[in-house]
């Protein structure tokens, strides 16, 4: 499969750093009909966690949100890029957005132990255009 690379937004969401409460916000997402296509947690604090999440429609998600009450910070533009999982994959990509002097500010990737790969980058929105043209997206 050939790299495919596509814009996404993501929405970002704090909740308490306990058992059960992603499940929670997950579920509610699913219960509502949201598709996510991408995904992650981290710690930002003793008792706090931060979630990204990365919708397959962006206006779904701010419609879904806001009509429940969640608060979700965003939407934000990202990439997805998914492809076949090869030497260098990742290092062809920095090569493009360090051609057009864009600077990756997050990554984060994951293979699925069957050959493919998905791969998230965030850029500062002043060169999301430059990064956009330089990725071909």
């Amino acid at each position: 499969m050939p790299d495919a690379i596509r814009r996404v937004d993501y929405f970002n969401t704090t909740i308490r750093d306990q058992p059960g409460e992603s499940y929670k916000l997950l579920a509610q997402l699913a219960d509502m009909g949201l598709n996510l296509v991408a995904f992650t947690a981290i710690p930002v604090g003793p008792n706090q966690t931060q979630l990204t999440l990365f919708p397959e429609d962006s206006g779904a998600m701010e419609v879904a949100a806001q009509r429940a009450g969640m608060g979700m910070d965003g939407p934000h533009p990202a990439f997805l890029v998914q492809g076949d999982d090869k030497l260098g994959a990742l290092a062809e990509i920095h090569e493009k957005l360090f051609d057009a002097n864009v600077n990756i500010y997050a990554s984060s990737g994951v293979t699925d132990g069957r050959g493919t790969f998905g791969y998230l980058i965030y850029v500062r929105p002043e060169h999301y255009g430059r990064a956009a043209a330089a990725l071909g997206v």
